[in-house]
């Protein structure tokens, strides 16, 4: 595994939308593991292959509870409930906005092997899930942000 080099949301790859996996190999099984090390390593609690260069559907996420791997991730349910909290990203560091997020999604996946699956998240979760599957589509944090806040005022997780 390896630490892979965050692109910085001037990046134009970061807007571009990502290909489905459909080869389930050591390939994914590197990328993967890279991501999760990279995420670790720039103390962030999700990473999407975008972010690293690689325009495919695949992503990390780790709350605390250990790392989820998601390949070719859907969002089939969304709350009507929203939360506004503060997010960040590991592609614009040092900046954070407060960002209207579903408090509950199901997200239908594969796991690096292909097999299919289903995450039901709620709260940080759920918002780190929107916010990585944003970034498969080419969508920022900063899109969707309802106004930018100064990290001093800041009470959530870069992902």
């Amino acid at each position: 595994m390896a630490i892979r080099k965050i692109l910085l949301e001037t990046d134009p790859a970061l807007r571009k939308k990502s290909r489905p996996v459909d080869k389930f190999d050591e390939r994914l099984h590197q990328l993967l593991g890279d991501l999760a090390e990279t995420m670790h390593h720039a103390n962030g609690v999700g990473l999407a292959a975008p972010q690293v260069g690689i325009l495919r559907r695949v992503c990390v996420i780790d709350i605390g509870e250990g790392v989820i791997e998601l390949v070719n991730p859907e969002i089939v349910y969304e709350s009507a409930e929203q939360i506004e909290e503060s997010e960040g990203c590991l592609s614009s560091p040092g900046e954070y906005g407060i960002v209207p997020r579903p408090r509950k999604v199901v997200v239908k996946y594969a796991d690096r092997n292909g097999e299919a699956k289903e995450l039901e998240a709620e709260n940080l979760l759920a918002r780190a899930c929107c916010h990585e599957i944003d970034h498969l589509s080419g969508r920022l944090f900063k899109d969707l942000a309802i106004r930018m806040i100064d990290p001093d005022e800041d009470d959530g997780e870069e992902e």
